[in-house]
């Protein structure tokens, strides 16, 4: 398993071959054994197989070809409308509209998506999470039809890898990792900690591509730029206004 979980590549072209109900079926239910709060499996996942709807959804994922291309396209959504009406059936009133259940739900979402990942990849399959979800929420609720108190907070897409992709590089170990407490970082241990993100060719070649001077620059002024930040936040808040998460 430590292998496998060491192997892990984003895969974003898949074969024609389609993935069998019964395996598909399969990889759900280990994803909906994973831990979460209370019992309460406050999470729904939407299968999408169906082609007109994965050209639908795919705009609001920024017409990345996998959408389309994937056999099989899930919506991991935050949700507390199934176990809402489970208590309001039951004479018992919840409270559950709120910021904090709604983290709760989202976390609960989370591990079920990366669980389901966990499987896919020990049988083969490969899998990409589309960071767009949350950019583009209102336009996926209207497309896949969610009610208040469900908001879908990750995407993934999954099928038989075309080719075997090189692996995405990681920060060292000790960037990620405290013991006991945080330890703070110097400018020297920045300096270390992404030396080699800084000088491999891969990122020296994104940097000129990209005309700008720091691999840093290129995140802080053009892939998550302050303005598109805060637009895609402030969009996403009024999502949780409108499905019932925020007042």
């Amino acid at each position: 398993m430590l292998d496998l979980l060491n192997q892990h590549r984003t895969v974003r072209k898949y074969t024609d071959q389609s993935i069998a109900p019964e395996l598909l079926h399969q990889l759900l239910e280990a994803a909906c054994r994973a831990s979460n709060t209370g019992n309460m499996q406050a999470y729904s996942i939407i299968v999408t197989t169906d082609k007109e709807l994965k050209k639908e959804l795919a705009p609001a994922h920024f017409n990345q070809p996998m959408i389309i291309q994937a056999p099989v396209v899930l919506t991991f959504c935050a949700d507390f409308n199934r176990f809402t009406k489970w208590c309001e059936q039951r004479q018992a009133e919840p409270g559950y509209d709120n910021f904090q259940l709604f983290m709760v739900s989202a976390i609960d979402a989370i591990i079920a998506a990366q669980t389901f990942c966990i499987a896919a990849e020990s049988v083969g399959l490969g899998i990409c999470y589309l960071g767009t979800t949350t950019y583009n929420a209102r336009e996926i609720i209207d497309i896949l039809k969610l009610p208040k108190l469900v908001v879908p907070v990750t995407t993934i897409t999954v099928g038989y890898p075309a080719d075997s992709p090189e692996q995405t590089d990681r920060l060292p170990l000790n960037a990620v990792v405290h013991y006991e407490t945080y330890n703070g970082f110097s400018p020297a241990d920045i300096d270390k900690l992404y030396s080699e993100k800084e000088n491999s060719d891969f990122y020296k070649q994104f940097v000129k591509e990209n005309k700008k001077e720091t691999l840093a620059q290129v995140f802080t002024d053009i892939r998550y730029s302050r303005k598109n930040n805060e637009f895609f936040s402030e969009k996403f808040l009024n999502v949780l206004k409108e499905k019932g998460f925020l007042k």
